[in-house]
């Protein structure tokens, strides 16, 4: 089934209105009614009775996103939400390296200390401690410089900072967030091809999978990189979905919605 993104949006968050001093345009956004005057939804089509919420020039109407546009808008902020998810989380775990960095004797002794004391289930389970993949990484990171713990949190800490850009920038719909956001994600691909040919699992499958749909999605919709008229071509794409920019009037609807 299509959504309508139009009538959706304002479902949630109501009409937008406007009274343009052009005649010419008023004449595609107004319609009398036995009520009274009804305008045209700037987002939806639909007419609202009661007087618009704006007024001033056509050129200084609210910027209204609308069809696709709007469509494209909200999987920017689902992507824009990932991001910053995901963030949070990278910045959480660069406080843990840093932390760890700073106390790994008294880590490796509650280690060991618990590690001592669950040996014996593991011995009655038959699963052998002292060989096993997990616990001898573990132990690795005991052995890694000071040095080199603060620098692995320093680049995770890097590393969220783009991620957290990344989303503000992509909720708020900039054009820079979305170069930025296709550059940063392709430059890992590789890493996270890597990834896999080590250890293969669901969650790096799934970010491997969304990371190059957000690349392909982001440069093909949005027109990056001059791709389908580059910029030029989107900046008409946006000014031809308003209303204001309708050539033909609107046809006013058997009922005029209560706003």
């Amino acid at each position: 089934m299509k959504i309508d993104w139009d009538r959706r949006t304002c479902a949630r968050r109501g009409h937008i209105t406007y009274l343009p001093h052009e005649e010419h345009h008023q004449a595609k956004l107004r319609a009398a009614t036995a009520h009274g005057e009804a305008w045209r939804c700037l987002r939806c089509g639909d007419f609202v009775l009661g007087d618009p919420l704006g007024t001033g020039p056509a050129a200084n109407a609210p910027q209204v996103p609308r069809g696709k546009v709007l469509r494209d808008l909200f999987i920017l902020r689902f992507l824009a939400v990932e991001r910053a998810v995901r963030g949070v989380f990278i910045v959480l775990a660069a406080i843990a390296v840093w932390k760890f960095s700073n106390s790994q004797d008294a880590v490796r002794q509650f280690f060991d200390k618990n590690l001592d004391a669950i040996r014996p289930v593991a011995v009655h389970f038959h699963y052998d401690l002292d060989h096993s993949p997990v616990v001898d990484t573990i132990r690795k990171t005991f052995g890694y410089k000071h040095s080199t713990l603060v620098l692995v949190a320093s680049l995770l800490l890097a590393y969220a900072l783009i991620e957290i850009v990344e989303g503000v920038g992509l909720w708020r719909a900039k054009r820079w967030a979305e170069y930025l956001t296709v550059v940063a994600t392709a430059a890992f691909l590789p890493l996270e091809i890597y990834e896999l040919t080590e250890k293969v699992s669901w969650l790096k499958i799934a970010t491997l999978a969304i990371n190059i749909l957000a690349v392909l999605y982001i440069a093909v919709a949005k027109r990056l990189f001059g791709l389908r008229g580059g910029r030029t071509a989107f900046d008409e794409e946006r000014q031809s979905s308003s209303l204001l920019e309708t050539g033909t009037p609107a046809a006013m609807p058997a009922a005029a919605h209560n706003g």
